[in-house]
């Protein structure tokens, strides 16, 4: 199940601004607005889960209801002509996509006794699921080749998801059953659906600064994943999607030693060297190229593990420290709304604005394009350092 459910995910969503910008010559906005259906995903995905999932139906019947309905989206994205054609279809696609990363770890947790120990290792096929995508895509199948995306072959990996997706549909009606949370007769709160709850977290300074620190750092993650496929296939990188998995390798390592640096180094140094990997990642795609400095590309890539990991992922964790089981879901509800919603939502806008700006008639310039979120990150890094205090957490507890 979770091997598929980011299989799925991984096989289209890395190379879509590729196919958007050479395939159905969209511009930067038009491409942004494609990537920022994610946000309204994640924006709409508590509705789905907190009116519906929770309350009437098992969770797993419900993924097979998505995972199919999401197929048949994925069918008409391959088969779109034009942007127009295309944009209704991603948004539709998102809008139910989005819940079912809520419903597959439903599924888990309710199926496990020590979800502290179990789910990492469960949750570490979603990540093996996208690199083998990455890996199909560019060397079994070599859809991402210059001579490839010139032929259209990218459209090939709408239909790879939507037959993934298909597939997964089928299989979770198998899945062992999971019953809805809460009954259908009991009250269930906008409040509650949203993680309000949660608010009281802001009392704490150092909490609050973080969650505005991860809202911000939300705009120049958005970047990577709406440029960087594009940015090293217009290079000439060769298998760029496949070289993109090593940052699913690099953070599945990260993963795991992030206990240690944890602990070793506290939760503050641990949050500012994931910012700071951000920083020198865009730097070195600014003055990377795939010739003399192919290095710096790879290098670039591979710093993803420390750049997700080492903030979000520790972000979750200090998060489930701060909350406590009362307010534990609505706080991890709340800042995935308030991240992967509001902040990517801005970061896909900006990065679509900054590439029309660059976008010249005599040629893309690609290293102004990657200097902007070089820029924001840092000042989003030296706010950080200037108004967090110290403080250290239980990563055990």
């Amino acid at each position: 199940m979770m091997f598929l459910e980011f299989f799925i995910w991984g096989a289209w969503f890395v190379t879509m601004g590729t196919f958007l910008s050479q395939n159905l010559s969209a511009s930067g906005y038009e491409t942004a607005m494609a990537y920022s259906t994610q946000s309204w995903g994640a924006i709409i995905a508590p509705f789905i889960i907190g009116l519906i999932a929770d309350r009437f139906f098992n969770a797993e019947r419900i993924l097979a209801i998505l995972h199919s309905a999401g197929g048949v989206m994925m069918l008409m994205m391959a088969s779109a002509a034009s942007f127009d054609d295309f944009y209704p279809y991603v948004l539709g696609y998102m809008v139910l996509y989005m819940p079912t990363l809520a419903l597959v770890n439903s599924v888990s947790f309710y199926q496990m006794s020590e979800a502290a120990k179990e789910f990492s290792l469960i949750r570490v096929f979603g990540t093996v699921g996208w690199i083998v995508a990455g890996a199909m895509i560019s060397y079994y199948f070599s859809w991402d080749s210059a001579s490839a995306v010139a032929d259209g072959m990218l459209q090939n990996t709408f239909l790879m998801a939507a037959y993934a997706s298909f597939g997964l549909g089928i299989f979770s009606f198998f899945l062992p059953k999971t019953p809805p949370a809460k009954s259908a007769g009991e009250k269930i709160s906008l409040r509650e659906i949203l993680g309000l709850d949660a608010l009281k977290l802001f009392n704490d300074r150092n909490y609050l600064v973080f969650f505005i620190s991860s809202i911000l750092i939300c705009i120049p993650l958005a970047f990577y994943y709406q440029h960087a496929n594009p940015f090293l296939t217009d290079v000439g990188l060769t298998n760029p999607t496949g070289k993109m998995a090593l940052g699913q390798v690099s953070e599945v390592i990260f993963m795991l030693l992030l206990p240690y640096f944890l602990l070793r180094l506290g939760l503050k140094k641990t949050l500012i060297i994931g910012m700071l990997a951000w920083v020198l990642r865009y730097i070195l795609f600014a003055y990377g190229d795939a010739d003399e400095k192919t290095y710096m590309l790879i290098f670039g890539i591979l710093l993803h593990g420390i750049c997700y990991d080492f903030f979000f992922v520790t972000g979750q964790v200090y998060t489930d420290a701060k909350a406590g089981p009362k307010i534990k879901s609505a706080a991890q509800g709340l800042i995935t709304l308030a991240t992967y919603g509001l902040g990517m939502f801005v970061g896909f806008w900006s990065a679509g604005k900054i590439y029309d700006m660059y976008a010249l008639d005599e040629g893309l310039q690609w290293s102004q394009v990657w200097i902007a979120p070089t820029g924001f990150a840092f000042v989003v890094l030296l706010i950080f350092l200037i108004t967090f205090k110290n403080e250290k957490i239980d990563v055990n507890g």
